[in-house]
């Protein structure tokens, strides 16, 4: 198996692993900062896509209207995922007007089925890219535009209900403790 395959399954178990003991405890949301990790995020996808343009290795043709098509499903798979995977995070109001989030193990099920997913579908399109009439570069860069928009969606979703929860909203998804 080479390298480039082989480390990915390597690595995957043990951040796997950080990301379970991380999630078992509870950690303060400040609404204020959710902005940050999309600011950082969104930036370098987009120089990513730019730069893997400049790649020695990568044939990258100008994207036409089907691969232009194929980056939207792309951000619209991931914001839907980002937006169900902020859902399952549960966040509770502290008496003192604070608020804690604990991811939920099924928002960490999601994150595990869409990175398999995608380990899975890659191969299968490069390989077919061709005869199904896809740019597979367009294919490859849609997983990183899904990554984005899983990322900035579940913050917008996170700070649409702790806003809500602060200014004395009810919020199904929200637990207040007394």
């Amino acid at each position: 198996m080479p390298p480039e395959k082989l480390i990915p399954l390597l690595v995957f178990p043990a951040v796997l692993i950080l990301v379970l003991l991380k999630n078992r405890r509870k950690r303060v949301l400040k609404p204020q900062f959710l902005w940050i990790m999309p600011a950082i995020v969104v930036p370098l996808i987009g120089l990513g896509i730019w730069g893997s343009s400049y790649s020695p290795r990568a044939v990258h043709a100008p994207f036409g209207p089907d691969a232009w098509a194929v980056l939207a499903l792309g951000a619209l798979l991931g914001g839907a995922a980002g937006w169900y995977r902020g859902k399952t995070v549960t966040i509770e109001k502290e008496p003192d007007g604070s608020l804690m989030a604990q991811a939920s193990p099924l928002g960490l099920i999601l994150l595990i089925v869409l990175f398999a997913g995608r380990a899975g579908l890659r191969d299968l399109i490069e390989t077919h890219a061709a005869e199904w009439h896809l740019n597979a570069m367009a294919v490859t860069d849609a997983f990183l535009v899904l990554a984005m928009g899983m990322i900035v969606m579940q913050r917008v979703e996170m700070y649409i209900r702790a806003k809500r929860v602060l200014a004395g909203g009810v919020d199904p998804h929200v637990e207040v403790v007394t």
